[in-house]
């Protein structure tokens, strides 16, 4: 893995799988209730965009997939940093909490690889395909009188941050999953 524009470093969806199995199904579950997603990216200008998506799951991989000279496309061909957030649905209670998973957007130029997306998945021609390298990974849930945030990064065990409805700093609550995936 080479360093990001910041310095930070990816990984792909199946490192993540393996480093914290229980983040993971609970991201892959809050991402498969729904189909549209609200992905992140940066505009030229460097202002923000959201867009709509679908996020696919397929072959250890988190794809991208966008309509061709989208401007979300342009926007991760120019600069491939994103957010991606999951639908959290109707009303206030997310069942599994809020997720969310940044990164960069990898193009794959491969058109093998892209025909067998395409075969697999059904997605429509022509397109951009994109492969998620992550860089954080978020669980935002509500616990009693606690906001409980699980933040992970590559290389990193996951964190579990605490805080209540005040002005207290949050508190680290211990670790979760592994560094290495063991």
């Amino acid at each position: 893995m080479s360093p990001g524009p910041m310095g930070d470093t990816g990984t792909n969806w199946s490192a993540f799988e393996a480093a914290d199995p229980g983040l993971a199904a609970v991201v892959r579950e809050r991402f498969g209730t729904y189909v549209h997603h609200a992905l992140a990216t940066l505009r030229a200008d460097g202002s923000p965009r959201l867009s709509g998506i679908e996020a696919d799951f397929r072959g250890g991989e988190l794809w991208l997939g966008m309509m061709a000279n989208s401007l979300k496309a342009r926007d991760v061909r120019r600069d491939p940093r994103f957010s991606l957030l999951a639908n959290p649905g109707e009303g206030t209670d997310m069942g599994g909490g809020d997720v969310r998973v940044s990164g960069r957007a990898v193009e794959i130029v491969d058109a093998e690889k892209v025909v067998w997306y395409v075969g697999e998945s059904g997605a429509p021609v022509p397109l951009h395909l994109f492969r998620a390298e992550l860089t954080e990974v978020v669980r935002t849930r509500v616990e009693g009188e606690e906001i409980v945030f699980q933040v992970w990064t590559p290389g990193h065990r996951t964190r579990v941050l605490r805080r209540g409805n005040d002005d207290s700093p949050p508190r680290e609550d211990g670790v979760e999953g592994s560094a290495d995936g063991s």
